[in-house]
């Protein structure tokens, strides 16, 4: 495996996961002031994208999306999909 290859993965994911912690943190926020929030889509889409982690982390922090089963089952079916991608990627 690439060096440089594996250091895009690890840097990409790590990028993921702080994005997808502060979308979940600012919808959070929003939802308390009663303002524009961010799409449900948008963000169990930062999750699938590599941002599972930091969306699991953000919804336990915030308390935040916990009611909703989709989110309560998505999120770690996008946590297993984001681990077998990387171990897919790293292991070719």
């Amino acid at each position: 495996m690439d060096k440089t290859f594996t250091l895009f993965l690890v840097c990409y994911i790590l990028a993921a996961n702080v994005v997808a912690f502060a979308m979940y943190g600012l919808d959070k926020y929003y939802a308390k002031r009663g303002k524009w929030r961010i799409s449900e889509k948008a963000l169990l889409l930062a999750a699938l994208l590599g941002g599972a982690f930091g969306a699991y982390a953000a919804m336990k922090t915030f308390r935040h999306k916990t009611k909703h089963l989709q989110f309560t089952i998505g999120v770690p079916v996008c946590m297993v999909i984001n681990i077998a991608a990387a171990a897919y990627l790293l292991g070719k």
